[in-house]
């Protein structure tokens, strides 16, 4: 019986080959973008959790009450992880951390110029990555040792065992190679290309061994992770960390708060409000999600209407099967294992589509996914989802149609296509809804990112290049400025502690004018040279530049800064930061950090001692073409900085990466909708038809009695044309609500007026009259003879 099933079921599926492929394309194309976004969504929920014992890392915080507001800083000083470690039994290890530029690499003739970090020698306790060769409990115990990731040795190396070489460090210091770690998967928090031990930070950095004598609240320049023992949890330690700094010697104890953020927040959850976590990456992971899932819905809803539309012309197949001794039970099975068939048949097509689209998809979305094949869950996953759907899509024909009376249906008194109507009608509404809100929001981000765009930023960040600092440069920094001013590439050359679009520290203030008592007060800190305004096309508001080494004492702070603190009069004001220092200058506000949130408060000081850690910025010439200068500059750098290759950057391509996640959200929202809509599109083109072929007597005997072809027309597409208005109607307030709410999380942002629900109605009426016209004008052109002949 079974091979009967199959037999029939392959026959009736053959026997309307139209409607079959606009069936399993639609449905293959919406399980296609499901898949992708599934695998996509749990890609970024699994960050970090390659690593044993990833539950139990977290990163140490501080909340600073300023202002009534709570400022939540990834930076903290040094002595609070000695504290942590000494005075906290429920801590197995932690690891002060510093992670701020790229240093130096040389093994005999290579040369390397990667990021790395300055790590405690615990780190590798904390985060067990893989060790190649090595062992991480006394990898990092010499000061003068230095940890490689594989690909690095190997750039270093060749096939040679790198244990025990050398690696000569910013060509000032010899490293003891101790161990070399698997390369970092994608999905990991950290990417590095080197470890090298914090001890060594230390006794290399003088200002290190300063700041962590310093009290607390003040020298917050590092990055502390903890790993709590076995059994403990975050909830038994919290209330004892809290207040942690009250017994220390931080003036500001009372207004701040230490906490800790476990590592499987770390990707997702960046964003802090009031002391607390409030989003983040997470909320696009959802919104990804919820597309997949409205995609999904489409393609569902359009499989179980084709499906319940062609069924009906079924009804006297049901009869006579019931007459000649089909029960009920047969029948429903039968309608099951079509509907089964269909959606196996559509997932096989889906998998070659996701196998065909992940390359590209991969490269849109920056990650590295690939389809778990070999994974029982996923085919468990996958064959749950597809058996959920067939009974969706055949359970409505297989439990109506075989409930009828052989006799009625034998005798044509049972008429399907009206009973059937309504449900179709509302599933078609209900498809248009999810199609016309991801029109809606592929308008709206649209819009959004264009309004951040076109914000004015402050400065001018055009052929501004960057350049990291290596103490080769630092001692030749002068010679260096001479000659690029000299050569005329560059109009202006200077060096900054951070680069035009991120600041790297925030530093307490003490005694400004009108402060209250216990206040504390963080600024964004950033160590200038000279020119620094001028290379970076920022003006001043009010006030004198730094002129020299006579600015040690001096400060210029940014119009966000003058606000923060309440003056009404800045210039000549003194506050307390490392030495008292004197406003001289109030630059206008710049977008530093991000372009839909106001301004960072920011402090300018003189960089009179500039380090290894500064950055070089200069301003090509605006007579130079950029392909020419670069080739100009490269011998120039290369004569003043021999051990590493030429390295440099853009500050505008810097700040456009800061939109990177709201453009994304951009294409995909505009490729889904095109899907969804092209789903939709493939639904209606089939009902279309199915009306047509249904209504053909009727079209017949109206064009017989004078009906014109625009008539005829109109009546096939009207009610499609009512369905999709009633559709906008439901979209619109929905669509209003989430992206509403979506807005709420950038403090410069667009308001949502009418324009665009009327837009997304104009369109999805048009696409759906471009559908349907082609079958309707087909029907309106059709010889009525053909159609009545049998009457």
């Amino acid at each position: 019986m079974l091979k009967n099933y199959l037999k029939s079921a392959w026959r009736n599926i053959i026997r309307s080959k139209w409607y079959s492929v606009l069936n399993i394309l639609g449905f293959a194309t919406g399980m296609t973008i499901a898949l992708l976004i599934g695998l996509w969504v749990y890609y970024q929920y699994s960050y970090n959790s390659f690593l044993p014992g990833y539950e139990q890392v977290y990163q140490v915080k501080s909340n600073y009450h300023t202002d009534g507001d709570i400022d939540t800083e990834n930076s903290t000083p040094p002595k609070l992880a000695d504290i942590l470690r000494t005075q906290f039994p429920e801590i197995a290890y932690a690891s002060e951390t510093d992670w701020f530029g790229n240093h130096g690499l040389i093994a005999g003739d290579k040369k390397l110029y990667n990021h790395g970090g300055q790590v405690q020698k615990d780190f590798l306790r904390i985060f067990q990555f893989p060790l190649i060769n090595g062992d991480a409990r006394s990898a990092l115990e010499d000061p003068y040792s230095i940890i490689l990731t594989e690909s690095t040795a190997k750039a270093l190396f060749g096939d040679q065992d790198p244990i025990g070489k050398t690696v000569r460090f910013d060509n000032k210091n010899d490293l003891r190679v101790t161990g070399v770690l698997k390369d970092l998967p994608a999905n990991s928090s950290f990417q590095f290309h080197y470890l090298v031990p914090f001890s060594f930070f230390e006794q290399t950095n003088p200002w290190v061994q300063r700041m962590r004598s310093m009290p607390f609240g003040s020298g917050n320049a590092f990055q502390i992770f903890v790993k709590l023992k076995p059994g403990v949890s975050y909830a038994q330690i919290a209330p004892k960390i809290k207040n942690i700094e009250k017994g220390t010697d931080n003036p500001y104890a009372k207004t701040t708060e230490i906490i800790m953020q476990p590592m499987a927040h770390w990707h997702l959850y960046t964003n802090y409000m009031n002391g607390k976590e409030s989003g983040g990456f997470v909320e696009y992971v959802r919104l990804f999600g919820i597309i997949g899932l409205f995609v999904l819905a489409i393609a569902c809803i359009n499989f179980i209407n084709l499906t319940t539309a062609r069924s009906e012309k079924r009804a006297r197949e049901v009869g006579v099967r019931k007459a000649i001794g089909s029960g009920r039970k047969d029948l429903i099975f039968q309608f099951l294992l079509e509907s089964f068939m269909l959606v196996a048949l559509a997932f096989g097509v889906a998998v070659v589509m996701s196998r065909l689209a992940l390359p590209a998809f991969n490269s849109l979305m920056d990650s590295e996914i690939t389809i778990p094949f070999s994974n029982e869950r996923f085919w468990l996953l996958m064959l749950g989802s597809l058996c959920i759907t067939a009974l969706a899509a055949g359970s409505r024909p297989a439990f109506y149609l075989s409930s009828f009376s052989p006799v009625k249906v034998l005798k044509g008194t049972v008429q399907t296509g009206r009973v059937a109507s309504f449900p179709r009608k509302v599933l078609v509404v209900l498809q248009f809804t999810c199609s016309i809100a991801l029109i809606i929001s592929t308008m709206i981000v649209y819009k959004q990112i264009q309004y951040a765009k076109d914000r004015p930023t402050g400065f001018n960040l055009n052929r501004v290049m960057i350049t990291g600092m290596s103490q080769d440069l630092v001692q030749n920094f002068s010679a260096l400025k001479n000659e690029l001013l000299g050569a005329g590439i560059v109009s202006s050359v200077t060096m900054s502690s951070s680069g035009a679009t991120w600041v790297n520290l925030h530093e307490a203030i003490e005694n400004w004018p009108g402060k209250k008592a216990g206040e504390k007060m963080e600024l964004g800190t950033i160590w200038v040279n000279r020119d620094y305004f001028k290379t970076l096309g920022m003006k001043l508001a009010d006030g004198a530049d730094f002129s020299g080494e006579s600015d040690r004492a001096t400060v210029i702070i940014n119009e966000a800064a003058v606000k923060r603190l309440g003056l009404k009069h800045p210039i000549g004001q003194t506050f307390k930061y490392d030495t008292t220092r004197t406003i001289i200058g109030v630059v206008k506000d710049a977008l530093m950090q991000s372009p839909y949130n106001p301004a960072d408060p920011t402090m300018f000081l003189y960089d009179y001692d500039p380090s290894p850690h500064s950055l070089l910025l200069y301003r090509l010439a605006p007579q130079i073409g950029t392909q020419d200068a670069i080739a100009r500059l490269t011998p120039i750098f290369n004569k003043y900085n021999p051990s590493y290759p030429y390295d440099y950057g853009f500050q505008d391509a810097d700040y456009a990466q800061k939109f990177n996640s709201e453009v994304l959200i951009g294409k995909l929202a505009a490729i889904f909708a095109g899907l969804a809509i092209f789903i939709s599109c493939l639904g209606l083109f089939g009902l279309a038809a199915y009306m047509a072929e249904q209504r053909n007597k009727e079209i017949g005997i109206r064009k017989v009695l004078g009906a014109s072809v625009s008539q005829i027309w109109l009546l096939l597409t009207g009610d499609f044309i009512v369905l999709v208005l009633i559709s906008c109607i439901v979209a619109s307030p929905i669509a209003y609500y989430f992206l509403q709410h979506w807005l709420q999380n950038y403090d410069y942002r667009i308001t949502i007026g009418p324009w665009v629900f009327i837009a997304a109605a104009i369109a999805a009426v048009i696409i759906t009259v471009i559908t349907i016209s082609f079958q309707a004008i087909k029907a309106a052109i059709a010889n009525p003879v053909n159609s009545l002949r049998s009457e």
